[in-house]
């Protein structure tokens, strides 16, 4: 991140990069993109907002979450892939408040 850019100037860049990467399945852009997000997140905490910051801060929030249901999509795409391989039972590895939950279990019988 640039030393004189605008913490929010780089979250914005971050949201609109982790767009582009769940648009195009790209796993390796969504890693990075997270990464830059949680880092301009840090320094805009570190900033502190200013009053006039309030809509813009409403706007990428609203990115954000428009991020995380893009994010929720594909995980029950990747889930229903996986249940129709017969490789994945569970319905999530992970509960609502994205804590490790249930474990996914394979649905193959081996005979013993």
């Amino acid at each position: 991140m640039n030393a004189r850019a605008h913490p929010l100037d780089a979250l914005e860049d971050a949201l609109h990069e982790e767009r582009r990467a769940l648009l195009e399945h790209d796993v390796e852009a969504l890693l990075r993109s997270t990464q830059a997000k949680l880092e301009a997140l840090r320094a805009a905490e570190h900033a502190g907002a200013a009053a006039n910051d309030a809509p813009r801060v409403l706007a990428l929030s609203e990115l954000n979450l428009a991020n995380g249901a893009l994010l929720a999509r594909r995980r029950r795409e990747v889930n229903w892939a996986l249940r129709h391989l017969g490789r994945l039972d569970a319905d999530a590895t992970y509960d609502a408040s994205g804590q490790a939950g249930a474990k996914p279990h394979s649905r193959l019988n081996v005979s013993a």
